[in-house]
């Protein structure tokens, strides 16, 4: 209580504010707090903890003290420990695919969406909820989505000799990182040149918030591969700054209604007024619609009966190895 108070004393004295050069200035300060008692054996240890606790102040919204915590350190400990396994799972290729089905009325399969899974050697399969975001925070994610695109790819040419698989699509989701890659459209190019892989099998999933860094780029890019054949969904439609105006200027084949707005569309009328809105525009646009998250029967009906033509959901299947489908 003592150390919080003196740490809200300084931050009060800082803030009062200041005149530089006839100008007032406001400074505010984040301040990192390690209770250490009467001996410091290791001088470096304290002040890397208490980088820690100042880090956790400057992520709390700044202008705040907070007192290390043994969690913040072992947090970190596992986090390093986590980045260095996705670098050797990468370089070992320890990832897998397994395919969500995307089914017509008849609830035949029309495609799949591939979803990334990682086998750890020790510890079982870590959550893509747990990896994905820390390869996004490590540069790590355009290597996995390299991979992930060539994975896809060579299953697109394996299926291409089934009588049944071969007219099936693959859906890949890309990164905001990997589309701002000068190299993207290269990339796509060569791993279909590479593999064999139809240009017109492969589905490349965005979502909205992509389009607000570089809109023009973005657009430059989904154009120069269209015009070799691969196509384009938006994916989360609804949950982004959805805007009109770039839906006329995307070359998009399907847009994907959110599980958000589908758990609840039997029985949400905001909810179903949103899917409702998106299936007419879908309509007057030209564009397929699939609704992601379909998990029960009645939601299945109320998609059905608004005109509703593709779903995705634990309703007809979970993800699974190619094997399996």
């Amino acid at each position: 209580a003592e150390a919080l108070a003196m740490a809200e004393s300084l931050r009060g004295a800082i803030a009062s504010g200041y005149l530089l050069g006839g100008q007032g200035v406001d400074v505010t300060a984040s301040i990192g707090v390690v209770l250490c008692g009467q001996r410091i054996d290791d001088a470096d240890e304290v002040m890397k903890q208490v980088d820690l606790a100042l880090y956790r102040a400057k992520a709390a919204g700044r202008n705040a003290a907070w007192i290390f915590d043994p969690a913040l350190q072992a947090d970190l400990l596992q986090r390093a420990a986590l980045v260095r396994d996705l670098r050797a799972a990468l370089h070992e290729e320890q990832f897998v695919l397994h395919y969500q089905p995307v089914v017509g009325l008849d609830r035949r399969t029309l495609g799949v969406e591939a979803l990334v899974r990682w086998p750890h050697p020790q510890g079982g399969f870590v959550p893509p909820s747990t990896f994905i975001p820390v390869a996004e925070s490590h540069a790590l994610i355009v290597e996995l989505g390299d991979w992930v695109l060539s994975a896809a790819c060579r299953q697109l040419v394996e299926w291409a000799a089934d009588p049944v698989k071969s007219a099936w699509t693959i859906a890949v989701n890309v990164s905001a990182v990997q589309l701002r890659e000068s190299a993207f459209v290269a990339k796509v190019e060569a791993a279909l040149r590479s593999t064999g892989a139809r240009p017109d099998r492969l589905r490349l999933e965005i979502t909205e918030s992509m389009l607000h860094d570089d809109l023009e780029q973005t657009i430059a890019k989904m154009h120069a591969l269209r015009a070799v054949g691969v196509r384009f969904a938006l994916d989360d439609f609804g949950t982004g700054y959805s805007s009109l105006s770039y839906l006329k200027r995307l070359p998009l084949d399907q847009l994907k209604i959110d599980r958000a707005f589908v758990s609840n569309v039997d029985c949400e009328a905001n909810d179903a007024a949103i899917a409702r809105t998106i299936l007419a525009l879908a309509s007057i646009l030209d564009i397929h619609v699939v609704a992601e998250g379909v998990e029960t029967e009645g939601q299945w009906g109320f998609l059905v009966e608004h005109g509703c033509r593709a779903f995705q959901g634990y309703l007809f299947s979970r993800p699974a190895p190619a094997a399996h489908l």
